[in-house]
């Protein structure tokens, strides 16, 4: 199955784009994950795979956020990432959803618009009652996140980056403040921002390669990259590839009779 997968890696490359990462180096950059154990596991075999059929390379694992909420197993995606950084070079950036996540346990503020946004099937993915939740005060759920959340995940969690430079490429959850230098972006505006971000036509200091934004396709802007293509909802969770000047896609997808599988994206389908 992977001789074939192979084969159409090489169908699916793009042509040589004018920024690069350092020679010898190949970078995966991972969308939002949003609780998709099952995508992520499915895309990690694959982009195993495809390390190993590429060749030799210093090669780094980029996770661009949100790898909670919204959908059913957040804390298995979180265990399943701390364990892959185990065993290879994997970055991980923070999202607004982790954000929303660390802060709930102290802002009910927070958690009331945590838990409008998916932050329940996070909850519940480490244990808390559904039955027990209904019935508890905003108050009694933090003192149930508590209880259930390990210390251990919480410093994990905490300790993700805000932002990645390699080559000519700047890997970020949601974006960029156009009118910025890449050194005074706050962290609210590279967890959160949209506009005016999205709908800048200029090129930035870098390419900015973001999660955050869903659309149902990769968006190559030229000065952006979105490869958001909503995980939780859609069943397709993609990753970017580069290596020196060349831009490729992996995905994997869930079928209509609920098996996921993995191919190569090209641009347009």
């Amino acid at each position: 199955m992977f001789a074939r997968i192979k084969n159409l890696f090489s169908d699916a490359q793009e042509e040589p784009h004018g920024a690069a990462i350092p020679a010898g180096q190949r970078v995966y950059a991972l969308g939002d994950i949003h609780g998709r154990l099952d995508l992520f596991e499915k895309l990690i075999e694959a982009i195993e795979e495809d390390d190993r059929v590429a060749g030799p390379a210093e090669t780094t694992v980029i996770l661009l956020g949100d790898l909670v909420d919204r959908g059913p197993d957040s804390a298995g995606v979180i265990e399943r990432a701390r364990a892959w950084q185990a065993q290879r070079n994997v970055r991980i950036l923070a999202g607004n959803h982790e954000e929303m996540f660390l802060e709930s346990f102290e802002r009910e503020d927070v958690l009331r618009h945590f838990l409008r946004h998916g932050g329940r099937e996070t909850l519940f993915s480490f244990g808390i009652d559904p039955e027990a939740f209904r019935r508890a005060s905003l108050e009694e759920v933090q003192v149930l996140m508590e209880e259930v959340v390990p210390p251990e995940t919480r410093r994990f969690v905490a300790e993700f980056e805000d932002m990645i430079e390699i080559g000519d490429y700047l890997f970020v959850h949601a974006g960029i403040n156009p009118a910025l230098p890449l050194g005074e972006q706050p962290r609210e505006t590279v967890r959160w921002i949209r506009e005016p971000f999205l709908s800048h036509g200029e090129a930035f200091e870098r390419v900015v390669v973001h999660g955050h934004t869903i659309n149902e396709q990769v968006q190559d802007r030229g000065n952006r990259i979105g490869i958001d293509t909503g995980a939780y909802a859609s069943g397709r969770l993609t990753a970017l590839v580069v290596e020196d000047r060349q831009r490729r896609y992996l995905e994997t997808m869930q079928q209509a009779d609920g098996t996921i599988v993995a191919r190569p994206k090209v641009l347009g389908r």
